[in-house]
């Protein structure tokens, strides 16, 4: 009776354990399905995001070598716009070297033309200062015997020449006349300043009052009797320089002073003496100053 409870136990015992370790088996069965489930998973959304890496690795490598390209192309303009200012530095070096040389010889050309106006000034007031040093001032001290008008001209006052409407030469003032040929007489034996000199020209002018035909003849009977007492003071001026002398007669038509009074009348009433450059000398000028005009230059100044 004991022996057959104790096996009817067991057999219960085996009854229960079966069914657990069937259970155990099937909980382990789903835990390994779940890993496997899970590992697939992982690979498979490994695999996925590799391929999106891989993805946006290509579209990285492709915006690497375009920006490589933009670099690329970057530098050569860099370079031609190095090689183009390099160029541009050089012209303007080159320029910059003509102005300079243009410069120069445009103050040769200034300096040149500044001394062929000294000149005329100079000879002019060596003329003024040998008058002035013979003869002085006039008696009257408002009235000078020779003055230089703004024009550079040597201006003889008409009171001292001449008497009014008169073209014979003062006693008075032959002494001045024959002071202003030793004068012209001194100068023109340097050679450098008959270089230079194309006349010498002698003005008649009076004031408006009388007619213009009278007015013009007195003006000119004026100079021509200036140049012809200097000359016959000295025949040696009018042999050796005479070509360099004229007389001419303005009439009323270059007034000093437009105003209608004594005194103004009695400024334009004048004989002037005024020296003329000559013209050739200043186109020497201008033409050395062209033919010295480097290719260079003119290429420079005509370039667009």
């Amino acid at each position: 009776m004991r022996s057959r409870r104790r096996s009817f136990e067991r057999s219960e015992e085996l009854d229960n354990y079966w069914p657990s370790f069937t259970d155990l088996m099937a909980a382990l069965a789903l835990i390994l399905f779940v890993l496997f489930l899970l590992a697939y998973i992982r690979n498979l959304l490994s695999a996925r995001s590799l391929e999106g890496a891989q993805i946006q690795l290509a579209g990285v490598l492709q915006r690497l070598d375009a920006s490589k390209r933009q670099i690329a192309t970057s530098e050569g303009k860099l370079r031609m716009l190095e090689d183009d200012a390099k160029v541009t530095q050089e012209k303007l070096s080159q320029q910059e070297r003509v102005i300079a040389d243009s410069n120069r010889q445009l103050g040769d050309v200034r300096a040149q033309f500044e001394s062929i106006a000294v000149l005329r000034v100079e000879v002019l007031d060596k003329v003024k200062r040998a008058l002035q040093t013979e003869l002085g001032a006039a008696p009257d001290a408002s009235t000078p015997l020779v003055r230089v008008s703004d024009n550079g001209n040597i201006v003889l006052a008409e009171s001292v020449l001449f008497d009014v409407n008169s073209s014979a030469i003062k006693e008075s003032a032959k002494p001045l006349l024959r002071t202003l040929a030793k004068a012209f007489a001194g100068l023109l034996m340097d050679p450098a300043v008959r270089e230079n000199i194309d006349s010498i020209e002698v003005q008649g002018h009076t004031d408006e009052r009388g007619t213009t035909s009278f007015n013009r003849d007195l003006s000119a009977k004026r100079a021509s009797a200036v140049l012809n007492y200097v000359f016959e003071n000295d025949p040696v001026l009018e042999y050796d320089y005479g070509r360099y002398f004229a007389a001419t007669g303005y009439s009323q038509f270059r007034p000093v002073n437009p105003a209608k009074t004594e005194a103004a009348y009695e400024q334009n009433r004048r004989i002037e003496i005024s020296v003329v450059v000559k013209d050739a000398n200043v186109r020497r000028v201008i033409d050395t100053y062209m033919q010295n005009q480097s290719p260079t230059a003119r290429d420079v100044d005509g370039g667009s």
